[in-house]
């Protein structure tokens, strides 16, 4: 299984911290960056010296939210093949297939139940780590 180099675009600092949890107790050996939001996130993909091989992004942050950080991305040549995977708590159907008309790979709602959160996270994650990445 390979590894998986992660840029994790959350402001809750309780669901980064259940993300990396589970990462970390499946052996994930992923690296994980952590931003709060998509102005930051921007930020590290400019200055980062390697390449994320997938984003995993939340809708509703301060500053720059999702949608707005998912078009700005989409628009850059030297980002926009990084798949993105929406992790949110909207289950708004017009958000939705905002985010597929921009371009995502996919898009789970965080279920609350810690065991089936672990299952999803641990599901995107084997996909992604098995299948050909752009690099």
């Amino acid at each position: 299984m390979n590894s998986l180099s992660i840029l994790l675009v959350d402001d809750d600092e309780i669901e980064r911290m259940k993300f990396k949890k589970v990462c970390c107790d499946n052996n994930c050996t992923s690296i994980i960056v952590e931003a709060i939001n998509g102005k930051e996130a921007l930020s590290i993909l400019n200055k980062a010296k390697y390449s994320f091989n997938i984003i995993i992004l939340d809708l509703h942050m301060p500053e720059m939210n999702g949608l707005d950080f998912l078009r700005n991305l989409k628009s850059n040549d030297k980002f926009k093949n990084i798949p993105i995977i929406i992790m949110s708590n909207s289950k708004d159907d017009t958000e939705l297939k905002k985010c597929y008309d921009y371009g995502v790979s996919g898009y789970f709602t965080k279920p609350v139940q810690y065991s089936k959160y672990s299952q999803k996270v641990k599901s995107v994650l084997n996909y992604w780590k098995e299948n050909k990445l752009i690099d």
